[in-house]
C-alpha cells in the first residue's frame, strides 16, 4: 500500500539522492550548520545547531515531562498513543499481524528444532541480514555508499525482500526521512517519542508516518526502476512463497526456523539500531544528534552498531572507521571490490574526519605564583 505523497520543504533536499556527491570529497555532506561554542561549560559537548526549529536536533532542548530514558540521558519529548486511543487502519492490522504470527513461530522453536532447521535459519540470516538490509538496503539503496552491476543489485534487493521488512522504496524513503530529520520531530523512530517508540511501536501507525514523513518523494532513483515499483507491488507475496518452498523442503521445522525463528532475529537487531544506537554508547564525532557508536551491536548487526559513525559520514560504505570496530558488511564489500563488482565505494577522507572531530579546549594550566 503506497503512502500519500505531501509536499516537502524543496529549500532543505533530502540529502541521498543519487546527485548526492559523497567520493572522498573535499568537504562531507551534512545536514546543518553547527556554530561552536566556547564559552560555558556545557558547550563541551559539542556543536550548536544553528537550523530552524522544524529541523534542529532535540537532543539540546531543555527537559520535558517523561523523564530520561533508564541509564542515558536521552530525554523523551514526546509520547504518541500507538496501540490504544486511535483509529487503526487495515494496514496497521496488517503490520500487528505479521510481526504477531513471526513471534508466535519461535514460540514453537524448541519443540520443532533439528540442526538442519537450524543451520537453515543461520543461513537464511546472513543472506537476509547482511546482504539483504545491511549492504543492499542500507549501504547500497539508501545512501548510494557503492555501486554494483543491477543484476547483483536486484538480487541482494531480493534478499532483503525476504527479511519482511516490507519493500525497497518503503524503507528507503522511511531512512531517509531519517537521517534528513534525525531526532526531531519529523524523525520517524526517534527516541525521543519514547524508546520502544523507536524500537518497534512507529511500525503500527502508518498515518502517523505519513504526518512525519508525507510520501516517498525521496526515492526518485529507484521509482524509475520497474524491479523496485514490481517489488513494492507484490511485496507480501515473495515471503510468503518462500515460506512455502521451505515448508515444502523441510515441513513445520524448516517453517519455524527458517520463517519465524529467522525473521524475528533480523527485525529485532534492524530495529535496535534505530533505537539502542541513539540511546547508549559513545559519541566519537559530533554529529549533533543521539547517534551513538555500540560494539555489542555492532557485532549482531554486521557492523551496523558504530552508529555514530555511520551519521557523520553517511556516504560512507565503511562504518567500523577504526582498524578494531568490526564491520562485517564492509568486509564484503571490500570482497566485492576486490573482484570487481563493486565500484565507486566511497569513504570519508582524513581531512572530512577533522571536520566532524570533536574540537576539544586546549587545556590551560594555571599560572604558577
Amino acid at each position: 500500500m503506497a503512502l500519500i505523497k505531501s509536499p516537502l520543504s524543496k529549500s532543505k533536499p533530502c540529502l541521498f539522492l543519487p546527485v548526492t556527491p559523497a567520493r572522498k570529497l573535499n568537504s562531507p555532506p551534512t545536514k546543518l550548520n553547527y556554530l561552536l561554542i566556547a564559552s560555558n561549560s556545557s558547550a563541551k559537548k559539542g556543536l550548536q545547531a544553528t537550523a530552524d526549529d522544524e529541523y534542529a536536533p532535540l537532543s539540546g532542548a531543555d527537559p520535558g515531562s517523561f523523564g530520561k530514558i533508564l541509564l542515558s540521558d536521552v530525554v523523551v519529548r514526546r509520547r504518541r498513543r500507538v496501540f490504544w486511543g486511535r483509529k487503526w487502519s487495515s494496514l496497521d492490522r496488517g503490520t500487528a499481524v505479521v510481526i504477531l504470527a513471526m513471534h508466535v513461530l519461535c514460540f514453537c522453536a524448541p519443540f520443532y528444532f533439528t540442526w538442519t532447521a537450524f543451520w537453515v535459519a543461520s543461513g537464511l540470516y546472513v543472506v537476509t541480514g547482511l546482504l539483504g538490509i545491511t549492504l543492499s538496503f542500507h549501504r547500497n539503496l539508501s545512501h548510494r555508499s557503492f555501486k554494483l552491476p543491477k543484476w547483483l543489485e536486484y538480487f541482494f534487493a531480493y534478499c532483503g525482500v525476504q527479511a519482511f521488512q516490507r519493500d525497497p522504496i518503503f524503507w528507503v524513503s522511511i531512512h531517509r526521512h531519517h537521517h534528513q530529520f534525525c531526532d526531531s520531530e519529523r524523525d520517524p523512530h526517534s527516541p525521543t517519542e519514547g524508546f520502544w517508540f523507536s524500537h518497534m511501536s512507529w511500525l503500527f501507525d502508518a498515518n502517523y508516518i505519513t504526518e512525519k514523513c508525507g510520501g516517498p518523494s525521496n526515492v526518485e532513483d529507484l521509482e524509475k526502476q520497474p524491479f523496485y515499483k514490481f517489488m513494492q507491488d507484490t511485496y507480501l507475496l515473495h515471503p510468503i512463497a518462500f515460506g512455502v518452498l521451505l515448508y515444502a523442503g523441510g515441513g513445520f521445522p524448516f517453517l519455524v526456523w527458517g520463517m519465524g525463528v529467522r525473521i524475528v532475529l533480523v527485525f529485532h537487531v534492524t530495529w535496535l539500531v534505530n533505537s539502542v544506537s541513539h540511546v547508549w554508547g559513545k559519541q566519537a564525532w559530533n554529529t549533533g544528534d543521539l547517534s551513538r557508536n555500540n560494539w555489542w551491536l555492532a557485532l549482531l548487526t554486521f557492523g551496523e552498531g558504530w552508529h555514530n559513525n555511520h551519521h557523520a559520514f553517511e556516504y560512507s560504505a565503511r562504518h567500523g572507521l577504526e582498524w578494531w570496530q568490526i564491520d562485517i558488511t564492509w568486509y564484503v564489500v571490500r570482497f566485492l571490490q576486490a573482484i570487481g563488482l563493486a565500484t565507486d565505494v566511497k569513504v570519508p577522507s582524513e581531512v572530512q574526519k577533522q571536520r566532524m572531530a570533536f574540537v576539544k579546549e586546549a587545556f590551560q594550566p594555571e599560572p604558577i605564583r
